[in-house]
């Protein structure tokens, strides 16, 4: 019988190597998905390994880091995918992309000038075969969905301030628009950073608690005046408790904490990103 550890291994050798994450989840077979870590790549520096030296998985185009090291890297994660993902401008806003089909110029590689503006927004969804989702992360927390019955399937990228206005409940809603409102779904949380290294203030208690009040129960005393530590994976459980999503994997890899596998802006201000990514099989 094949056990989880072996099919994490299968995983990670279809991926070449280049899965730092393969959900633990329940989702149908066809459903496919991975996170990256820092570790599988060219970039060097802030954006390479821990200690500084060449091999990190850069995917953030934006970031700093040579835009040479950048290209390989997404040719590099590329060669193991059905299509180039589907890149989003992302602002921490609660805007759902539609995807239906892969990037124009595909069959290019992803860094070529024929490859349109990725579109603005911070999830995304899709109920086509081989077209594969993606947001970037240092810290954030991506969340993938999928339906039960393997029809569709999203992520999400959602930071303190996304969470705060909706944009894992917008994402359910999109997926749930193209399968129909009673489609139950699974959610799996990746890495990012944990209650203890995340640090904010009364503002954004404000943000969450007036919006709901069991939000609480996810910040506790920071022990200075006015701060708080926020608990990212409890508020995204709660989000999609909201709208009905109990089936919920993942959650407690922290980005700040485990620096030989993740990036973690607060942690570091200069660093790459991760990248989390979906799709259906055909």
């Amino acid at each position: 019988m094949t056990g989880p550890r072996s099919r994490d291994a299968a995983a990670r050798a279809a991926f070449a190597g280049l899965a730092e994450l393969v959900p633990d989840w329940d989702a149908p077979p066809r459903v496919r998905a991975f996170v990256t870590g820092r570790r599988g790549g060219t970039s060097r520096g802030p954006w390479g390994l821990a200690d500084g030296g060449a091999g990190g998985l850069n995917l953030g185009t934006h970031c700093g880091d040579d835009p040479a090291h950048v290209a390989a890297n997404r040719a590099r994660l590329g060669s193991c995918l059905p299509s180039p993902p589907v890149w989003l401008q992302q602002v921490h806003g609660t805007q759902v992309h539609v995807a239906q089909r892969p990037p124009i110029g595909a069959a290019q590689p992803q860094h070529d000038a024929a490859v349109t503006s990725p579109p603005l927004a911070d999830a995304a969804v899709t109920a086509q075969p081989g077209v594969v989702l993606a947001v970037l992360t240092a810290d954030c927390l991506p969340v993938l969905l999928a339906d039960a019955e393997g029809r569709a399937v999203g992520v999400a990228h959602a930071g303190w301030r996304g969470l705060a206005c909706g944009v894992v409940e917008n994402t359910v809603d999109a997926l749930r628009a193209r399968i129909g409102e009673r489609a139950e779904l699974i959610a799996w949380l990746g890495p990012a950073i944990g209650a203890r290294a995340f640090e904010v203030g009364e503002d954004v208690l404000r943000a969450f608690c007036e919006r709901d009040a069991a939000c609480e129960a996810a910040f506790f005393a920071a022990g200075r005046a006015g701060k708080w530590h926020a608990d990212l994976f409890l508020l995204a459980r709660l989000a999609l408790s909201r709208r009905g999503v109990r089936r919920v994997r993942g959650g407690g890899c922290c980005t700040f904490e485990e620096r030989e596998r993740f990036y973690s802006f607060r942690r570091d201000r200069d660093c790459g990103r991760m990248a989390s990514l979906i799709w259906l099989d055909a």
